[in-house]
């Protein structure tokens, strides 16, 4: 019986294995994610769902339903990154300049392990929506699903998602209320002078001059604005101006980001991001204009979901490989905008503690999270139908 189990499970383990390296080496950009989608809405078809395509263009929903109950939505990211990679396996990317070097393809695969699954249970009493979300990379997928009707279309009492995580063990579990991701905006200063000879700075009001100025005092903002105990980060990450030597330019821009997970720290960052600029320019002479882009929101787990998660895999996997209390990630994740609607959490899956990182052109899904994440994610869909709303 053992031997039989262990040789079913070798069985799923490889075709998961088969599909993930597929997709891996057939890496999209954000809303490309074509032959993506395809494959998925195919395997859905086959598992007898019923399958929505069209969300946010690419976007694929599968929909499991089993007479009356709750609703849950389980959301997996598509899409690949601009990065040439680096690594050498047999499953590499075969588009130059685009590699899966956040694990999506491993995410994708995890989801529909799940969907193949749940179909074979004959204990379900409800509905289980698999959301395949195209463009979670800056484009903001996530958004535009949201926008385009999902929560309207696929109405979910709960919504989970899991990432993989490299840094933590592999295989354990990252999980808590409250944040697990920060903000994600940008924004852009355009120094406005008036140009002339180098020679001759009197006759000139130096664009140069003030954006060198302000990098330093926008850095004030959190160090000297901000509660301590607000994390936040702002940097400036572009700085562009100037032609020649001999030349005072006329005008100098500054792009940079911000991150927090505090809405109120948020919204002050911004103001103070104009007032500084502002005051600068008045002080050299000079014009500013100011663009702020409020860009991902926070990633906030709700608490009763986020400790149901847990729970689910505490009982799975064993406490010992279940955390509930750790420093959320300054990196921004565009699953917030369905949190924003509805009840969840975000999961971090544990990829290993010297695994490559996130978007590094030596990263590769570590195939040992298959059957991992799969069954978390089944398993969570079980017990939310069979136990909401006492989760």
């Amino acid at each position: 019986m053992a031997d039989d189990l262990s040789s079913a499970l070798q069985a799923r383990r490889q075709n998961l294995i088969k599909i993930r390296h597929d997709i891996h080496a057939h890496p999209e950009l954000a809303f490309e994610e074509h032959r993506t989608s395809d494959i998925v809405a195919a395997r859905l078809s086959e598992l007898g769902l019923s399958v929505h395509r069209g969300l946010a263009g690419t976007g694929v929903v599968g929909t499991l339903k089993r007479g009356d109950g709750p609703s849950i939505g389980l959301r997996a990211d598509m899409d690949a990154l601009p990065i040439e990679e680096a690594g050498a396996a047999d499953h590499k990317s075969t588009h130059p300049g685009v590699m899966h070097a956040c694990g999506h393809d491993g995410h994708t695969t995890m989801l529909l392990g799940a969907a193949e699954e749940l179909v074979k249970r004959d204990d379900l009493a409800g509905t289980i929506h698999f959301i395949f979300q195209p463009a979670e990379e800056n484009a903001g997928g996530g958004r535009v699903m949201v926008e385009d009707g999902l929560l309207r279309l696929f109405p979910c009492d709960a919504v989970f998602a899991l990432h993989n995580w490299p840094g933590v063990a592999a295989g354990h579990i990252a999980v808590q209320p409250g944040p697990m991701m920060a903000s994600f905006d940008t924004f852009t200063v355009e120094v406005k002078g008036y140009g002339g000879h180098a020679a001759m700075p009197e006759k000139a009001h130096d664009p140069i001059v003030a954006a060198a100025e302000l990098v330093l005092s926008l850095q004030t903002i959190v160090s000297r604005k901000i509660d301590p105990q607000d994390p936040a980060v702002l940097s400036v990450t572009q700085i562009k101006g100037g032609e020649t030597f001999n030349v005072i330019p006329d005008q100098v821009d500054l792009k940079g980001t911000v991150r927090c997970f505090s809405p109120d720290v948020r919204s002050k960052i911004k103001a103070e991001i104009e007032k500084t600029a502002s005051a600068i320019a008045s002080a050299h002479s000079v014009e500013t204009v100011t663009q702020y882009t409020e860009g991902y929101p926070s990633t906030i787990n709700t608490e009763a979901e986020a400790r149901f998660a847990a729970n689910v895999a505490r009982s799975l996997f064993g406490s010992d490989k279940v955390m509930t209390s750790f420093r959320p990630s300054m990196a921004s994740e565009d699953f917030s905008f369905m949190l924003q609607h509805v009840p969840g959490a975000y999961i971090w899956l544990g990829a290993g503690v010297d695994a490559a990182p996130l978007h590094n052109p030596h990263f590769d899904f570590n195939d040992d999270l298959l059957l991992t994440g799969s069954d978390l994610l089944s398993e969570i869909a079980v017990r939310f139908l069979r136990d909401y709303p006492d989760i």
